[in-house]
């Protein structure tokens, strides 16, 4: 007789975290249409940091190098990374947090599987504090002419071209500049106006479509059972409903729905960030109501707090808090009467 388990997963994780890669690409392309070559040049130096830290930690702890390089999951991590930082930074900041991720954030509480915190979101969250300049400033979607050579020579030397100076090129998101022109007490009409190259149809002028390619990718990956619906779901259901209530009461003050899901990092943080299967919850149960969780704090955090974006702070939140949304939703026993 054959032992157990008796029910056989084909999948593994280098074969889904290869899905979650490739559903990334079409976000990703549109990402360097709209803001260049910094986004190719994050990514190729956080993927390159974490694996050379990945296969330095793995031999000072002894462990085979081969099945954790080749799982994916340093790689994806670094892309995560990549793709939540400013188009126009120095190298050593994507180095930085990427090496932070691998290191601290994941190695540290003892490799994959064992990290409570989402390791992409905690080296991001390290460089925005403690290099709050470097991390807030970005070019506007389609108007910073810089060349492949032009962004490479920035992010090795920090040079620019003659006649062209980083705080003249750079500037707040179309998030940042609501968030703190309204606390000046101008309304979202006089914003919008004044900013008029900031802002698209529904939301930030190119954001909406890197958002809206990310949620195709996300979709897809549903579709395909690599991840669940639950998470993105109850994620983009709380920020809409946040959004919804916010802007019925003071649609001057408080911008809309669409703003809220197809802006900043919201797409791509319910379908790609939040849904790290180490760091969610494990019920369905207990996943919608992380989802929700992190939707509301989002919300929250680019209302009143002092974060534009507030995706990474509000995964790590809830991260914390996983422990005892699974204790109090715990799946049933396989094969015993129960609702999941």
């Amino acid at each position: 007789m054959h032992s157990s388990p008796y029910i056989q997963n084909n999948e593994n994780v280098s074969r889904m975290m290869l899905a979650v890669i490739y559903a990334l690409i079409p976000g990703t392309l549109v990402y360097v249409h709209f803001f260049g070559f910094g986004v190719l040049i994050n990514i190729i130096i956080a993927v390159v940091t974490a694996i050379v830290c990945e296969v330095t930690v793995l031999k000072i702890r002894n462990r085979p190098i081969k099945p954790f390089i080749y799982d994916g999951t340093a790689v994806l991590t670094a892309i995560l990374l990549a793709l939540a930082l400013p188009t126009l930074t120095p190298w050593w900041l994507a180095a930085l947090g990427s090496g932070f991720a691998i290191i601290i954030a994941k190695h540290l509480y003892g490799g994959m599987g064992y990290n409570p915190f989402n390791p992409a979101m905690v080296g991001y969250a390290m460089l925005l504090i403690a290099f709050p300049k470097e991390m807030t400033a970005w070019i506007p979607a389609e108007s910073h002419g810089l060349s492949f050579y032009d962004t490479l020579n920035y992010s090795l030397f920090e040079m620019l071209p003659a006649g062209m100076s980083y705080d003249a090129l750079t500037m707040a998101t179309p998030l940042d500049s609501i968030k703190t022109q309204l606390s000046l007490g101008y309304t979202l009409d006089e914003i919008k106006t004044a900013n008029s190259s900031l802002f698209g149809n529904i939301a930030g002028h190119g954001w909406e479509w890197i958002n809206i390619l990310f949620l195709i990718g996300g979709l897809v990956l549903v579709s395909i059972k690599v991840i669940s619906w639950h998470i993105p779901v109850s994620m983009l259901g709380a920020l809409a409903f946040m959004a919804m209530i916010f802007n019925f009461s003071d649609a001057g003050s408080y911008p809309s729905i669409s703003f809220h899901l197809f802006g900043g990092a919201a797409m791509l943080g319910a379908f790609f960030i939040a849904t790290d299967p180490v760091t969610a919850a494990v019920s369905n149960k207990g996943r919608l109501i992380y989802g929700a969780g992190i939707g509301i704090l989002i919300y929250v955090i680019r209302t009143w707090g002092g974060y534009p974006d507030a995706i990474a702070f509000s995964v790590l939140l809830m991260n914390m808090a996983v422990p005892m949304i699974d204790y109090y939703n715990k799946p049933p026993v396989f094969g015993a009467a129960g609702k999941n």
